[in-house]
């Protein structure tokens, strides 16, 4: 795999302030490939703007946190949202969890693995899963039973192949996982991922300042 498909480092944030590299997992916000079951409530191309508001929410936040370096690690074509000082690399081919053990087989030391899913998120919880002090590993858990952030102090992809995808305990299986292997974990907060229209609801109004719950509420409003 490239490690570099393009580099944007136009105002330096993505240089120098921090130990650790933060990976963002995303989808292209295409109408029709993201946040399918939005839809009906949302047509196609709405629900690709609130994909593209979140993703845009969840980079804003990687920004803002010290790192090493930061990372989209995109299935599809960057475009104009995407911001400066990220750098882009294509997801592989394979299951999901192919595709988030190969993200972890980037680049050597500490690592926090993200979605795009958590507009939500703030660079304080971010800054958090990068602190391995005491500790082999973070843990995320979402509230649909998956996760939302993983970090490893020693990243090891074959940690998460395997691991059931997509299903209401892939959570548990991947935390039990991290835990067999002898590594001490220490929990993140609990985030809701957005999938489905209530999902959007709630996160929305957690967090108001955001592109995300701006978006949400104008189209709210356009369809009263």
């Amino acid at each position: 795999m490239s490690t570099h498909a393009s580099e944007h480092t136009g105002d330096g944030r993505g240089e120098g302030r921090g130990e650790g590299t933060l990976i963002v997992v995303a989808k292209a916000p295409v109408p029709g490939r993201v946040k399918t079951r939005l839809t009906p409530h949302f047509t196609p191309q709405q629900a690709a703007a609130l994909a593209r508001a979140s993703l845009q929410d969840t980079l804003d936040a990687v920004l803002a946190t010290p790192a090493r370096r930061r990372v989209l690690y995109l299935d599809g074509a960057p475009k104009h949202w995407l911001p400066d000082g990220i750098e882009v690399v294509p997801q592989c081919s394979g299951g999901l969890d192919v595709r988030l053990a190969a993200a972890f087989a980037l680049y050597e030391g500490p690592s926090l693995l993200i979605g795009m899913d958590t507009p939500q998120v703030t660079p304080e919880l971010l800054a958090q899963g990068l602190d391995f002090d005491g500790t082999d590993a973070r843990f995320g858990p979402a509230l649909d039973g998956g996760f939302w952030a993983l970090g490893l102090a020693e990243p090891d992809p074959a940690l998460l192949l395997g691991v059931p995808m997509s299903v209401s305990d892939t959570g548990t299986v991947q935390r039990l996982r991290l835990t067999a292997s002898g590594r001490a974990v220490r929990d993140l907060p609990a985030l809701r991922d957005v999938d489905t229209p209530d999902d959007a609801v709630q996160v929305a109004a957690s967090a108001p300042g955001t592109r995300f719950a701006a978006l949400h509420a104008e189209l709210c409003a356009a369809v009263r």
